[in-house]
């Protein structure tokens, strides 16, 4: 852990002795009573926290002095086609770890149907894979996460038109592309970005794409896996986006 998160209701009261930070900062850390770290409030500022008591029990009571704001966030929002959970899990981690300001899962037609039935987003796990992925950014916030049925429901709701700027709109398509990603002109506008299927874009989605505005760009020959992709693509697109902050 790179940073210790609390949320606002665990202030001023004690971490468990079983709960991961506790045992990060003392067993890991090897911090004492007495002893500072780097901490934030979830969803808010972040600074330092101090151990101020070590329980009989081996919890910890512990205080906070934030005084800085969060890393600034990519003007990216990232749609991704559900995929294995193990994999999703992972998908939510990096991208939260490298700033996306907004997730979208959706179910795509040419996807394994069965992944759209993962647990992950009802148990708690895409939230702890979230946090995880802003803790190793010493990051106090997360992306907003949201889940449509399938790509049409995403493209109808059009989530991205609430901006004051109009947003570059793509959708990674090595079949039939238009462009490459890497000759996108550097622009101040926020950029959209959609990431299919291993197993790639039906005939009719990249159709209803189109018509919604995207452009079907390519990062190159090779068929990525989900994950992949998704990375490489916020990682290209932080390149061409001249603000790059919320």
């Amino acid at each position: 852990m790179n940073i210790i998160l609390l949320e606002e209701h665990e202030l001023g009261h004690s971490l468990a002795r079983r709960d991961q930070r506790t045992i990060h900062l003392l067993k890991v850390l090897h911090k004492k009573q007495g002893d500072d770290f780097e901490a934030g409030v979830l969803g808010g500022m972040r600074g330092t926290g101090r151990i101020e008591k070590i329980n009989f029990d081996g919890s910890i009571l512990v205080t906070m002095n934030n005084f800085m704001p969060p890393p600034p966030r990519l003007r990216l929002r990232m749609a991704v086609s559900f995929v294995r959970q193990i994999q999703l899990r992972r998908i939510l981690k990096s991208l939260s770890n490298i700033g996306v300001s907004e997730i979208d899962i959706a179910g795509a037609e040419l996807g394994e149907k069965s992944y759209r039935d993962t647990k992950l987003m009802t148990d708690g796990g895409a939230r702890a894979a979230l946090i995880e992925g802003a803790v190793q950014a010493r990051d106090t916030m997360i992306p907003a996460l949201n889940v449509y049925e399938n790509m049409d429901e995403w493209l109808n709701k059009r989530p991205w038109d609430s901006g004051r700027k109009h947003p570059l709109l793509a959708v990674m398509d090595n079949i039939r592309a238009e462009g490459s990603i890497f000759n996108l002109v550097p622009s101040n506008r926020p950029v959209v970005i959609a990431i299919g299927p291993e197993r790639g874009w039906s005939d009719r989605e990249r159709d209803i794409f189109e018509k919604a505005g995207f452009t079907r760009l390519s990062m190159g020959d090779r068929a990525l896996r989900t994950d992949t992709a998704c990375i490489a693509a916020a990682t290209l697109a932080m390149e061409k986006i001249e603000e790059h902050a919320l």
